[in-house]
């Protein structure tokens, strides 16, 4: 059931799964800077590889390209279709991947719509078959689950003890309802009582928490507060790749330099599939903290591919120099 999940060391500090933001290039910068126990790709609609026609599936399956470095990583779905869920597990098991996890936490309503995401927490039924469908597609790789503390209030009682019904390797708990998005800090005793659900299940299942963790550090200690196996780390790593790279400290040339490695595979990786201006929403992040990131990040706002994203970088830190 546990796959490779058993032959990790806890507590086992892995990156969250988030939409134009953990993308192949993002992934592949961040496993070089600071490479965390394992990666999720960004949730991939298990609807659209089966039905969509063949333009927008291979789009699709840019969001499932990885590379040996990345490894162990899980692939991601979201869907109501315990028969697409299962095709989209088989497809992930032939794309090598190390685990599947599926998304039943996603707030968004188009995702809702569709009677998937955070939707599934009121159809337990159905969540519980996808799952099944998941193992089936998947075999022998481990399913995860990824979800909250409930819908419109906290719920776990009646939730997360049916979830462990079935043959889950890892349930990843963001402390928060669907109704509380990120609107309100995280109230991580939910994550603890997750954990006493878990044991008296009896099942070997990890208990992951989510929400407002932010570095190792502190990932480090809500595990030893909360008994948690491990602890999933979402938007810390927005403008720090090395973030799973404990202690270490990046020199504003670094960060810039890394910038621009992360913009030029973006480019080459991703250019084809997705605007250039999804890539923008780092450079902030990047910045943060750094002199004259006002004009610099003003100046890299107006950029329209790597190149320019290059030369403006080469010539804020040559100004560095020569002030200095």
């Amino acid at each position: 059931m546990l796959g490779f999940w058993e032959k990790l060391h806890k507590p086992v500090f892995v990156l969250a799964p988030m939409a134009d933001v953990t993308d192949a290039a993002f992934r592949r910068i961040i496993a070089k800077c600071g490479k965390p126990d394992v990666i999720w790709t960004e949730f991939v609609s298990a609807d659209g590889l089966v039905l969509a026609p063949e333009a927008g599936r291979k789009k699709l399956l840019k969001n499932l390209e990885y590379s040996e470095a990345e490894r162990p990583i899980v692939a991601q779905f979201f869907t109501s279709s315990p028969e697409n869920m299962k095709k989209a597990a088989e497809l992930a098991r032939e794309l090598g991947f190390d685990g599947v996890d599926i998304n039943m936490g996603c707030p968004d309503k188009s995702v809702e719509k569709q009677g998937a995401g955070a939707s599934l927490m009121k159809n337990v039924i159905l969540a519980r078959a996808l799952v099944r469908a998941a193992q089936e597609g998947a075999n022998p790789l481990p399913i995860s689950v990824k979800t909250r503390t409930g819908y419109s209030q906290p719920e776990l009682e009646q939730w997360l003890p049916e979830i462990l019904k079935e043959d889950v390797a890892v349930v990843t708990v963001h402390a928060r309802t669907r109704k509380e998005m990120s609107k309100v800090p995280a109230r991580w005793e939910f994550v603890r009582r997750a954990v006493e659900m878990r044991d008296v299940s009896g099942k070997e299942t990890l208990i992951f928490g989510n929400g407002d963790v932010l570095d190792i550090d502190d990932a480090r200690r809500k595990c030893e507060k909360f008994g948690c196996d491990g602890v999933m780390l979402g938007r810390a790593i927005f403008g720090n790749p090395w973030l799973f790279a404990e202690g270490k400290i990046p020199t504003t040339e670094e960060r810039l330099q890394v910038l621009v490695k992360h913009t030029k595979l973006f480019e080459k990786l991703l250019g084809v599939y997705k605007n250039f201006a999804i890539m923008k929403k780092h450079f902030k992040s990047y910045l943060s903290g750094i002199d004259g990131a006002v004009d610099l990040r003003a100046k890299l706002m107006d950029a329209n591919n790597a190149g320019e994203v290059e030369k403006i970088v080469s010539e804020f830190l040559k100004n560095r120099i020569i002030k200095a």
